[in-house]
């Protein structure tokens, strides 16, 4: 399986910058990328529908049905972008488990087209843009390509979702970012750095401590910054807090987090015992 924790994606992708193809070009319209079951179902219980698909996504079967039927429903009226945040975020979701690199292309490539038309439905809603900068990493990971228009594209989208609606997808727009600078070439290749990343971890994590994916790269951040003490102690409090998450298999993601923050907790413990870094 794929790497379980979703926001990564994007820091990810920002990697990938070969190539000049553009990340956005004139989108399909929604109704040819919905499946077309709806079966005459009106778009309010084609969402009802969806949304309890979703919370059993830890089943596959059951997060392309979300997609399809969040779909489905963008396709039948066309007011909703909360289908089409729906789709995306069940795509986004896919596409890190889906083994199949020419279905997480073709994923990805939907996904920044809903993020479009997101955007054209709900021009100030934050989380099109939030959406869309996660789908342009994803697109920018599986079609290299893209990658370096993608860029500074992400950073605009994240930098407007913070202004507007910081806290969504528990402070995703700050944890995202940080991810980008993370994981993206230094100037003048690109927007990487390690200090701002930092601070925006840090955002994120004090705007939702008790989110792990937060505390996962705050971890990652303080690693890259020379505080390896500090990052054991986040990589233990993720740790922590996915098992609390997954208790009772509440939430589908629960393990993914609590992999990396073990990976990470086994990783700065090793390095102390060798000496290569101090943990305190």
């Amino acid at each position: 399986m794929r790497r379980a924790r979703a926001i990564a994606i994007a820091g990810a992708a920002a990697i990938a910058m070969g190539g000049c193809a553009p990340a956005l070009r004139e989108p399909a319209p929604v109704p040819a990328l919905a499946p077309g079951t709806s079966g005459g179902r009106g778009a309010p219980e084609l969402v009802r529908e969806a949304e309890e698909a979703w919370a059993r996504r830890a089943d596959p079967r059951q997060a392309e049905a979300a997609q399809s039927l969040y779909l489905d429903a963008a396709a039948a009226d066309e007011r909703r972008a909360d289908a089409l945040l729906g789709a995306m975020r069940a795509m986004a979701y896919r596409i890190e488990r889906e083994p199949d690199a020419s279905v997480r292309a073709r994923l990805a490539q939907e996904e920044v087209q809903l993020g479009q038309w997101c955007q054209r439905r709900a021009p100030s809603e934050p989380a099109c843009d939030y959406r869309l900068a996660i789908a342009l990493g994803q697109q920018a990971r599986e079609r290299s390509s893209t990658g370096k228009d993608a860029l500074g594209k992400m950073v605009e989208l994240l930098r407007r979702a913070i202004a507007a609606a910081p806290g969504i997808d528990s402070a995703g727009p700050h944890r995202v970012l940080a991810l980008v600078m993370l994981r993206a070439p230094g100037w003048p290749v690109g927007p990487g750095d390690p200090e701002a990343a930092l601070d925006e971890a840090r955002a994120a994590a004090a705007m939702s401590p008790d989110a792990p994916q937060n505390q996962l790269v705050l971890a990652e951040a303080l690693g890259r910054n020379g505080a390896p003490g500090a990052a054991h102690a986040a990589y233990q409090r993720a740790l922590e807090l996915a098992e609390a998450a997954g208790a009772g298999a509440r939430d589908p993601d629960a393990a993914g987090w609590r992999a990396e923050a073990s990976a990470g907790l086994a990783r700065t413990t090793a390095g102390a015992r060798s000496g290569t870094t101090r943990l305190w």
